[in-house]
């Protein structure tokens, strides 16, 4: 099944897609409306795509977390699944209370295109080096028990491989070195993350590797 390539998703087509973002939360949270792609949205973006949206409050010089929802499986157009994920963080986000049309304005916008998962081979530490941080996102899955981080997340938080392997078991409800059990299966993914500098403002692509670099070398 053919889907849209994060890395051949331009800088420009990242700006539409997280202005869509933008958009499709503002209809929704003031008229209870879904927003229609454009008409002239980019041929490319109409194809089968995966992606999610995060939405991230300033508070000072500081970025929280307001929402954050996606789906990692390229089941519908891109321009769809944006719109989807979108109203889904602002509104459906189980950590925390639907948003109010007020907040927006004081919200920062990210959406990140994603490749379909594939799985890493063989168990234990030999998964360590089948990932990259600052490239590679993950999902954990053992029975009924499913968890995914995106490649953001071991950035923010400058974790090493084992951090990220941990943490993303923890995501999926189960123990800490989940990782470590044959039963367990581990994908990566890869994504391309497109972010507005402030409320509404420039958007930009987020070199993961390098702020990882940067960050978290000692």
């Amino acid at each position: 099944m053919s889907y849209v390539d994060p890395e051949e998703v331009t800088l420009e087509e990242g700006k539409f897609l997280v202005g869509l973002a933008r958009e499709a939360i503002r209809t929704f949270l003031t008229e209870k409306k879904l927003v229609s792609p454009p008409k002239d949205s980019p041929q490319k973006l109409k194809g089968p795509g995966a992606s999610f949206v995060t939405i991230l409050t300033l508070s000072g010089r500081k970025e929280e977390l307001r929402g954050c929802i996606g789906y990692t499986r390229p089941i519908e157009p891109l321009v769809h699944n944006v719109i989807h994920a979108a109203i889904a963080a602002a509104t459906q986000d189980p950590r925390f209370p639907p948003m109010k049309p007020y907040e927006l304005s004081n919200c920062v916008i990210e959406v990140s295109v994603l490749s379909p998962p594939e799985p890493l081979s063989g168990s234990g530490k030999s998964l360590l080096k089948q990932f990259l941080i600052g490239r590679d996102g993950l999902v954990i899955k053992e029975g009924f028990y499913t968890g995914l981080l995106l490649p953001e997340v071991p950035v923010e938080y400058c974790w090493d491989e084992e951090t990220f392997l941990s943490e993303t078991c923890i995501k999926a409800g189960l123990d800490p070195g989940c990782w470590l059990r044959e039963s367990v299966n581990v994908y990566r993914f890869r994504s391309k993350a497109f972010k507005e500098r402030s409320p509404g403002g420039e958007v930009y692509v987020r070199n993961l590797h390098e702020e990882y670099l940067s960050k978290c070398s000692v």
